[in-house]
């Protein structure tokens, strides 16, 4: 069956669509729902249009602090994400893609002089790969490589995920983060829609029970996942909406890391400083936890460990929860609850777990 389903993705995206209208689905339409930082912004209107309008994504995926960072774009298509992230990681960060579809890797690899000359760089800094999501090692990707891992409405595609998260697993470097948008299905998709090469070739026939994609994922062995954004995808076929019956499906955004196996995690107290780039206010991590600068927040000891292992470290002041003196801690403490005061929330409201 695998086979059998990336060639039909293939001819699904190689030949049949011409850009996003041909969509049968307002994935691509989606919008965040959280505002892009202008940086972001700037970098997605520099993509050639060659480029954008072949992009069938469902999300953004841009996370923060990108300079200087190895990222992998799994299922890159033309390049869109991956030249937009080639800009915010700089001179000093590389950005590689991957995608099976070879006229895709055609278009995306077209624009790799004219992106260097537009960004100002002294050599490229994007690499595209043909190959599968599925056997990273096999395509020249190395273990423990990547600091993250992004993907854009592409893994609902793939008829094996596990095998997929546990290769983005592998080429992970620990701390490293696995941060993309997919389509997610209300309920468990009966096989005999997975058969139907349209509703495959649109997502919807692959996408998982969103349920199922958070054990699997801890299967695997990354962190709990963070959820960013989320929002309703609608269908605008008729045909292909009648098939799906009382299914209904969302793209959603998430985040999850690769800790280290043997670390201790134990919850903390953390501060944040208000160093990351584009957010010197305050740093919304995911939809429950908003880190506001200098004001002190109680975490649980997977987020504390997120925090410590990953490339957010040098922006926060962790502490453990343990090993506060009582003072301290009613002053960090106070510190919170002085702050949701203003806003109105309970404690747990401003980002505590």
């Amino acid at each position: 069956m695998s086979t059998q389903v990336h060639d039909n993705v293939k001819q699904y995206y190689g030949s049949r669509l011409e850009s996003t209208c041909d969509l049968q689905t307002s994935a691509a339409c989606s919008l965040p729902c959280r505002p892009m930082p202008k940086s972001a912004i700037e970098a997605l209107n520099l993509v050639h249009p060659e480029v954008t309008k072949r992009f069938f994504g469902c999300g953004l995926p841009v996370p923060e602090k990108l300079q200087g960072c190895r990222i992998l774009d799994l299922g890159s298509g033309s390049g869109r994400d991956c030249y937009a992230l080639s800009k915010l990681v700089g001179e000093t960060g590389h950005v590689t893609g991957i995608d099976m579809t070879e006229e895709l890797i055609l278009v995306s690899r077209k624009y790799i002089p004219y992106h260097q000359e537009k960004f100002g760089f002294e050599k490229p800094n994007t690499t595209f790969l043909q190959g599968y999501m599925e056997k990273l090692t096999a395509a020249g990707v190395e273990n423990d490589s990547m600091d993250i891992i992004v993907s854009n409405c592409v893994i609902c595609l793939c008829p094996d995920k596990k095998t997929v998260l546990r290769e983005a697993y592998k080429v992970l470097k620990e701390g490293g983060e696995l941060y993309y948008s997919d389509m997610y299905a209300s309920n468990v998709v009966p096989d005999h829609l997975k058969e139907d090469s349209v509703l495959w070739g649109e997502g919807m026939g692959g996408s998982l029970y969103w349920r199922d994609f958070i054990s699997l994922v801890q299967e695997v062995g990354f962190s709990t996942p963070h959820l960013i954004s989320a929002s309703h995808i609608e269908v605008h076929n008729c045909e292909l909406k009648k098939k799906a019956g009382d299914i209904s499906y969302a793209s959603g955004t998430y985040r999850l890391f690769k800790l280290p196996k043997k670390l201790e995690m134990s919850s903390g107290i953390v501060t944040y400083k208000g160093t990351v780039p584009d957010y010197p206010c305050q740093l919304e991590f995911d939809s429950s936890h908003c880190f506001k600068k200098d004001v002190a927040l109680q975490v649980d000891g997977e987020m504390a460990a997120i925090l410590q292992c990953s490339r957010f470290s040098p922006d926060f002041c962790i502490q453990k929860y343990g090993h506060l003196s009582p003072f301290l801690l009613a002053d960090n403490l106070g510190s919170s609850v002085k702050q949701c005061s203003k806003t109105g929330k309970a404690p747990g409201g401003c980002g505590e777990t």
